[in-house]
């Protein structure tokens, strides 16, 4: 028996994810939650967890280690949103096995459970590419090697025009943690927000 928490805010499709669950032979819901508080508490119950990444509260990523300390044993899944690469490599960094996005067929979400579940580390079709587009990006980082992996993130969205909140949306951050990141990377390549953004497209940023 495969015993599945699912961590959804959204109602209709928390339930909707439960029921998919619940129809694969030998699985089975232990604990459905709109946060991921109280489902960290009941994760020695289960072995799997289907969770979102955009939680009120305590954010997904965050949850995603929380769990994992409670039960080293769970495997985590992340069923959310976002296609962007960075909330991709966020996401397995943190120790997902599987990543999908919500517009999944549904026989996609249950392949890719029952996948990971048997050791598969699983990443949907819409995400293939994005997983393609952050190795390329890691190999054009090469020009700025005193910016850390998390800046060189951050200034790839700022190269491709995103803004603070934009930028804070997408890699699951605050937005006074993208504005400490900013700024350490103005401070160490010295120069305006418009001339690192020029340099960084010079070198391969901001093209996805």
């Amino acid at each position: 028996m495969t015993r599945v928490l699912v961590v959804e805010d959204h109602p209709l499709y928390r339930q909707a994810v439960a029921r998919l669950v619940g129809d694969i032979d030998g699985w089975s819901v232990v604990g459905e939650f709109g946060e991921a508080e109280p489902a960290i508490e009941k994760a020695v119950e289960a072995d799997l967890v289907v969770l979102d990444l955009g939680l009120p509260g305590t954010d997904g990523l965050s949850a995603i280690r929380l769990f994992q300390r409670a039960n080293p044993d769970l495997v985590v899944v992340v069923l959310t949103m976002s296609e962007e690469a960075t909330a991709l490599g966020a996401a397995i960094r943190a120790g997902a096995r599987g990543y999908l996005v919500k517009g999944s067929e549904p026989g996609d979400i249950v392949r890719a459970l029952v996948g990971v579940a048997r050791g598969q580390v699983v990443f949907g079709e819409q995400v293939a590419a994005a997983v393609l587009t952050q190795a390329s990006a890691a190999r054009v980082a090469a020009p700025f090697p005193g910016l850390t992996e998390r800046e060189t993130e951050v200034l790839d969205l700022v190269a491709a025009g995103r803004s603070n909140a934009e930028i804070a949306d997408a890699l699951f951050l605050s937005p006074k943690t993208v504005r400490n990141q900013v700024s350490s990377i103005l401070t160490k390549l010295g120069g305006t927000r418009s001339e690192v953004i020029a340099r960084a497209r010079d070198a391969g940023l901001g093209a996805g």
